[in-house]
């Protein structure tokens, strides 16, 4: 019978990070020296029918000086994880608790076979930490069977049992948002939102207004809509706005609760999706990071080809809304110059939520490819990392977080190698803390990928900027380099 952890936490231990920067050609940032990283948590588990080492998928959420990061840990080739992990510094970034969640899985005293896609929430209202997971079904396939959320009222150091959120044969991709403002007429309302691949990618909510210990009955867009990632973020009078790709990510979209989510709109198009395949096989499609500033305006960002002639690489592009209804044209996040050949991937944005508007820090993390045109056996994985100062209008010189990673170093999935489907950044005491997964080379056919973060958090500069050109567009004409799927797609 395998082996499993006891609940306690564990120390951190701090690391360097991989390597120095690459030199990047024909770029239009210099990338500065790698980041030095605090490993927060590693995969203990033993079961043999999953990949170990191996921790993927985080999500990060922070609130005054507390930041809780959440992931998957022991990657199931066909689906899932051996359980959720979490990850708790009270310090803002200075100190790090771990552990894994209790009641969800077997390897954890649970009754599910796996979980997967872990999303992280603060209940102000309540004093409640929330880890929102999707539970899923091994045989006689794997299949979402609920999504669930995991409670804890101590800080985000001790977890409980999981509460069921909402059951059914198929579910998908989960994510979880609380309203914390106190002046706004649903303050302490927290939303989850999910797809039911099974009735084609069917877009549900549910709501709790009690700290998460009961949700109310699922709830779909007035339009019936269908999609996929959806990261609702919580405006401060009340209205809750939730960014989503559609069922088969090729395109952005949004729609809005204003009464507390009692209902929910039609959905309204950001943006049709125009995206390069990332080579080697890894596992990134153009799933939308959200974030919101202090004014109530919602960021958005996915990985995006539009500006690269014949779709050769992808940057990560940015569309904004003060109303969840009309959106902002396409921008590009100037990474490195139209020309560079690298590709830019799997993004998480942060934004400080006492910042607002032309004064508005931004953080994003990505990983990246020095050169797109790398095959399986050559691609060089990195994570890089840029801010922003003024709402996005300028973006700081690339900083190295870790790398460069061969993907013979990451879990597979049935869709490729894997680092996550999404990664995230929180800000906290005013400097940005993403959690990411950095792999090192396997010790035999055990893996070594575990969850980091950076030691210090990190800074945003509005001295050295990169200027987004003056009459920059989309190329005319530009389209995905691969046909559209022929089926909505499962993301666990």
């Amino acid at each position: 019978m395998p082996s499993f952890p006891p609940r306690s936490s564990q120390p951190a231990r701090v690391l360097t990070a991989l390597a120095l920067a690459l030199a990047l050609a024909l770029t239009s940032a210099l990338v500065a020296l790698a980041a030095t990283l605090t490993q927060v948590s590693t995969d203990p588990y033993t079961n043999t029918t999953s990949q170990h080492r191996t921790e993927v998928e985080p999500d990060t959420f922070s609130f005054g000086t507390t930041i809780v990061s959440a992931f998957q840990v022991g990657r199931f080739t066909d689906g899932g994880s051996t359980n959720v992990g979490w990850a708790t510094s009270t310090n803002g970034g200075g100190t790090w608790a771990n552990g894994f969640l209790p009641g969800l899985t077997t390897a954890q005293g649970g009754t599910y076979a796996r979980a997967s896609d872990p999303s992280v929430a603060y209940d102000a209202a309540h004093n409640v930490w929330l880890i929102s997971s999707l539970a899923l079904a091994a045989s006689p396939s794997v299949s979402g069977v609920a999504v669930v959320a995991s409670r804890s009222t101590n800080g985000g150091t001790t977890w409980g049992n999981p509460v069921i959120v909402a059951t059914g044969g198929d579910l998908d991709k989960n994510w979880v948002a609380c309203d914390n403002t106190s002046t706004s007429p649903f303050y302490g309302h927290c939303y989850v939102q999910w797809d039911d691949h099974g009735a084609g990618n069917l877009i549900q909510m549910s709501t709790s207004t009690d700290g998460g210990l009961t949700w109310g009955a699922a709830r779909k867009t007035a339009n019936n809509a269908t999609g996929l990632g959806g990261q609702p973020v919580v405006q401060s009078n009340g209205t809750v706005i939730v960014p989503i790709a559609n069922a088969f990510e090729t395109a952005i979209l949004a729609f809005r609760s204003t009464d507390g989510g009692a209902s929910w709109s039609s959905t309204a198009t950001i943006a049709q999706v125009r995206d390069h395949t990332v080579a080697g096989g890894l596992r990134a499609g153009p799933l939308p990071s959200a974030e919101i500033d202090a004014s109530g305006k919602v960021y958005v960002v996915w990985q995006d080809c539009r500006f690269r002639r014949g779709c050769k690489s992808n940057d990560i592009v940015l569309s904004t809304s003060t109303d969840g209804l009309a959106w902002s044209s396409v921008v590009r996040v100037p990474i490195d110059g139209l020309q560079s050949g690298v590709d830019h991937f799997i993004p998480g944005l942060g934004v400080d939520r006492s910042t607002s508007g032309s004064n508005a820090h931004l953080g994003l993390t990505y990983y990246y490819y020095p050169r797109s045109t790398c095959g399986i056996s050559t691609c060089q994985l990195s994570v890089g990392f840029v801010s922003s100062a003024d709402g996005g209008s300028h973006w700081t010189p690339s900083t190295q977080l870790a790398g460069p990673m061969a993907l013979s170093w990451l879990p597979d999935t049935t869709q490729g190698r894997m680092v996550g489907d999404y990664i995230s950044t929180s800000f906290a005491g005013g400097t940005a803390h993403p959690v990411i997964a950095v792999a090192s080379t396997p010790t035999g056919t055990t893996f070594n990928e575990a969850m980091n973060a950076p030691a210090s958090g990190l800074s945003v500069v509005s001295g050295s900027v990169v200027v987004t050109p003056s009459g920059e567009h989309p190329v005319a004409g530009a389209a995905s380099d691969h046909a559209a799927p022929a089926a909505p797609l499962t993301r666990r």
